[in-house]
């Protein structure tokens, strides 16, 4: 683990300690008080990256809706190598001058996404099960195809 990630499991603790509370974290409010605090100094990379994301995020909430009353999601990222950094670009599905390339990218990445919390979920259900043995375990089903089609239908008829 890196020194930044430990000074900020050391403050979150710190913030426990202090604070008390229901053992539920607030990102937003631990942040608040290690700013107020002094244990987190932002310096102007952090800064950038806050606002860049921030950007992101925007990008991420834009949808649109076609000629046929689909909600579609107008931006996608992809990751591109440019010398020795990785970023994360995006480009916008109506844009006749994005490449091909970046949307099959953009695609694959999403779904590789999906089965990682598919992968995660298992797991986590799975450590609560043992953990908790409860008389009625928890099952998660992963075939989504019955909730895609659903979903689906609900769309049609609100359109």
């Amino acid at each position: 683990m890196s020194g930044y990630t430990n000074a900020v499991k050391e403050y979150v603790e710190r913030y426990q300690a202090e604070m008390g509370g229901d053992g539920l974290l607030d990102p937003h409010a631990v942040a608040e008080w290690a700013y107020r605090n002094g244990l987190h100094k932002p310096n102007i990379k952090t800064v950038i990256d806050a606002i860049a994301s921030d950007i992101a995020q925007v990008f991420r909430e834009e949808y649109r809706v076609d000629r046929h009353g689909r909600r579609y999601r107008a931006k996608h990222a992809a990751p591109q190598k440019r010398g020795n950094q990785t970023l994360s670009l995006w480009a916008d599905l109506d844009d006749p001058n994005a490449p091909h390339a970046h949307f099959v990218k953009s695609f694959g990445q999403r779904r590789l996404q999906i089965v990682g919390d598919c992968v995660q979920l298992t797991t986590d259900v799975n450590v609560y099960n043992e953990k908790r043995c409860p008389a009625d375990p928890i099952q998660i089903p992963l075939d989504f195809t019955l909730d895609v089609m659903e979903l689906q239908q609900v769309v049609k008829k609100v359109a």
